[in-house]
């Protein structure tokens, strides 16, 4: 079975699926051992961490689809990258497609921003025309068939245009056949509960801590009507934290002595690494 069916058939079976973001082949691993059973990349950690930059359309096709192929390749799990806007028109969208079959994706989101787009969360977002984004839309089920992609739709109307033309976008996106639906950023539970309402699932709810949508649990977010859950960031934001915090202490101090409880051990780090799957290989091929 490929993985994108792997996708579908978890949520048939299980109602509710929960994604965290990684951004390189180190988070990946992490969040594989700790029993995830899809990743999300995100473009806004990995522009964070390939870049130093914001989510400001700065990460290119290139760069999201390299990342892409060292992580599908480092883990198991079905992977759903986070593809911006497709990088162009649909011609564009079609060969972001089976380049992301090609690394080895499970699925990805492909968003109605104006391109170059930003973060959902950010102010000033716009988006293209419905007709446009929906000859992306097929463009991208088109190109699938050499393959097979789990498709996401997402929106970014919410705050361009407002909620009732998010909801008949979202509608649209539907009926155009994707597997999910995803409406970005609305402002309130109510508006959570409006768009299930409306709009027909799978809906994906986006949990980014201190953004403009209320933090939530699964059960709360499943009784309003979402079954994807992403959490694209917090890990990042930990990972940030803590490197503040060890560079800070070591500037401070010139040591670690005082903050070794902060840290994963050398044994353990080499753990999730692999390191005695390689002394074996290199054991077994030694000349």
């Amino acid at each position: 079975m490929n993985k994108a069916q792997r996708i579908r058939d978890f949520l048939k079976k299980e109602g509710l699926l929960l994604m965290p973001g990684v951004y390189d082949c180190l988070s990946a691993r992490i969040a594989s051992r700790t029993g995830f059973e899809v990743i999300f990349i995100t473009g806004y950690s990995l522009s964070a961490t390939l870049l130093g930059e914001p989510d400001f359309g700065l990460l290119t096709q290139t760069e999201m689809l390299t990342a892409a192929q060292r992580i599908c390749g480092t883990v198991e799990n079905p992977v759903i990258v986070d593809a911006d806007t497709g990088y162009g028109n649909a011609i564009n969208v079609m060969r972001t497609v089976k380049e992301l079959i090609h690394a080895g994706a499970a699925g990805m989101f492909l968003e109605d921003q104006v391109w170059p787009k930003r973060c959902g969360h950010m102010r000033g977002k716009q988006v293209i025309p419905l007709e446009e984004y929906l000859k992306k839309l097929a463009a991208a089920i088109q190109a699938r068939e050499e393959g097979d992609l789990f498709i996401v739709a997402r929106s970014d109307a919410r705050q361009a245009l407002g909620l009732k033309d998010a909801i008949d976008r979202g509608i649209a996106f539907s009926e155009a056949g994707v597997d999910a639906v995803f409406i970005e950023a609305p402002e309130s539970k109510e508006e959570m509960r409006e768009i299930a309402r409306h709009v027909p699932g799978p809906l994906v709810a986006n949990m980014i801590e201190r953004g403009v949508t209320p933090l939530m649990g699964p059960d709360e977010l499943r009784e309003l009507g979402f079954q994807l859950v992403v959490w694209p960031l917090g890990p990042l934001y930990a990972s940030a934290k803590a490197l503040q915090d060890v560079y800070s202490a070591l500037r401070a101090r010139g040591t670690t002595q005082g903050i070794l409880d902060c840290l994963i051990s050398f044994n353990e780090f080499h753990d999730i690494v692999g390191l005695e799957e390689k002394y074996a290989l290199d054991s077994k091929y030694r000349s």
